[in-house]
């Protein structure tokens, strides 16, 4: 059996179970760059991902056939949503009575960490802001002229719709999730750390147990590399303060608007449509397109990152490659589903945004009434996982009555979970009325599409109207920006 890095060269043969993924058509679409023959398979449902892999000629099919699973391919990379047990292809990849040879099989998560190892690499980790943070990065990269590899959670338009850059093979950058510890794959030179709360009950059931797996990921750092970390989180800063007292010889670089050092960031204002502030390290002002101050700690974030990367490259910055970094993070446009704009008809604001944590959810609807404060904001939300919305319930009603408008639905179930009866979006519901006695107006709609034609009577010009969640809400905004716009002249 050839290893990993072997396989990594021109000619090799890849067969990716699950390749409509996000994650598994990005690993796909990198590998695809170095010259390796991939392909794979799916469901037949359309995603993004579909234009992606036609575009780059990655041949899938829509069914899973072992009469796929060939001779000549060399490794089998599946998404962990599928097994041996389940999945025939796997199976057949598996099975050396029926083949020549068996197949080496590697999950996603896996094989992300075994190709980081090939690279100078930065994983990209937090509860939440980790795939804003990455895609800023990349911006940042490629506006720098690093040669470096980057792979986010989502599409991000700034690289052209895709998730991932490919600019050269000195550095990684990538998004690593710790849902199942599947971060601890990933072979880190240093750590980009965002946020640490409790999340993924049905996993990590305390806060403690999800505290100490990021723990036991900042370990996997090698001396001499770097935890970055936000200061204003507790959590991160909890999580620094363990690697600090166990003397690691990792370096430690806060950032945020409480950090000490380089990177705090000394001032924030919303004018014309742009965030401004600054960065103690950085001369002169840096602006951004997308609300909030959580933005704005993304940013610094991928400064840092930027800052370490331009030192090793180039010695440090020079005022060109500053007028670029700059220039780069005021046309950043966001990822895929994070404060994404679908468009404006009819005098409204139509945006999504993947917001499931309280936290995440108070700071967009924050960051967005700041951003646009003469605008109503009307919010459609659909909690996902009953475990997560059960743990979370008080924090998930305080967070959503700061909406002007709500609309709530049933809550989007993960397959890895059962209705238990005791929380349902209707609890959501009643929890939000007992905090908005005093004002706002709150609706439940078990369907989100159901909630199309009493929104049409709600809605008005200048309203912003949000999908907000990790839910299949989504459609409902670009339902109705379509019915807006076909009834309007008035259209971005």
């Amino acid at each position: 059996m050839n290893s990993f890095s072997d396989i990594l060269r021109p000619g090799a043969s890849v067969y990716f179970v699950g390749i409509k993924g996000t994650g598994v058509c990005a690993l796909a679409e990198l590998m695809h760059s170095m010259g390796i023959k991939t392909a794979g398979s799916d469901t037949n449902e359309v995603f993004y991902t579909d234009e992606i892999l036609k575009e780059l000629g990655i041949p899938f099919y829509e069914t899973f056939d072992p009469a796929h699973i060939t001779d000549d391919i060399e490794l089998v990379i599946h998404s962990p949503a599928y097994s041996e047990d389940s999945n025939p292809e796997l199976a057949e990849a598996r099975a050396p009575e029926r083949r020549r040879k068996p197949i080496p099989l590697i999950s996603y998560p896996d094989a992300l960490g075994a190709y980081s190892a090939a690279f100078d690499s930065t994983g990209v980790t937090g509860v939440h802001g980790k795939t804003t943070t990455t895609a800023m990065c990349g911006c940042l990269i490629q506006a720098l002229g690093l040669p470096a590899q980057v792979l986010v959670g989502s599409a991000v338009a700034n690289f052209n719709g895709r998730s991932t850059l490919a600019l050269g093979n000195k550095y990684f950058v990538a998004e690593t999730c710790e849902y199942r510890k599947n971060f601890l794959a990933f072979h880190p030179k240093r750590i980009i750390l965002t946020a640490v709360e409790s999340d993924h009950q049905d996993f990590f059931p305390t806060y403690e147990s999800i505290r100490d797996a990021f723990i036991e990921y900042c370990r996997l750092i090698p001396p001499g590399g770097e935890l970055i970390y936000c200061a204003d989180d507790p959590g991160a800063a909890e999580v620094a303060c363990a690697i600090k007292s166990e003397g690691r010889g990792i370096a430690l670089v806060p950032y945020g608007f409480t950090a000490s050092g380089n990177y705090r960031i000394g001032s924030y204002r919303v004018e014309n449509d742009r965030a401004l502030f600054s960065i103690d390290a950085f001369p002169g002002e840096l602006s951004l397109r997308v609300p909030g101050r959580h933005q704005a700690l993304n940013a610094a974030a991928a400064f840092v990152l930027a800052s370490i990367l331009v030192k090793k490259e180039f010695g440090g910055w020079n005022e060109s490659l500053q007028l670029a970094a700059k220039k780069a993070l005021d046309e950043f446009k966001s990822s895929k589903r994070r404060s994404e704009i679908i468009g404006e008809a009819g005098g409204i604001i139509f945006m999504d945004d993947y917001g499931h944590h309280p936290t995440a959810i108070k700071t967009t609807l924050e960051g967005l009434s700041n951003f646009y404060p003469a605008r109503r904001l009307v919010v459609s939300f659909m909690s996902h996982t009953y475990t997560r919305t059960a743990a979370l319930l008080d924090d998930f009603a305080e967070s959503l009555a700061a909406a002007d408008v709500l609309f709530l639905h049933k809550i989007y179930a993960s397959a890895r979970e059962h209705f238990t009866g005791n929380t349902s979006g209707k609890t959501i519901y009643e929890k939000v009325q007992s905090l908005k006695k005093n004002g706002g107006e709150l609706y439940y709609v078990d369907e989100p599409l159901d909630a199309v034609k009493p929104l049409t009577e709600i809605l008005k010009p200048g309203d912003l109207f949000l999908t907000l969640g990790a839910g299949n809400n989504w459609p409902l905004g670009v339902e109705l920006f379509n019915h807006y716009r076909s009834n309007s002249g008035d259209v971005l």
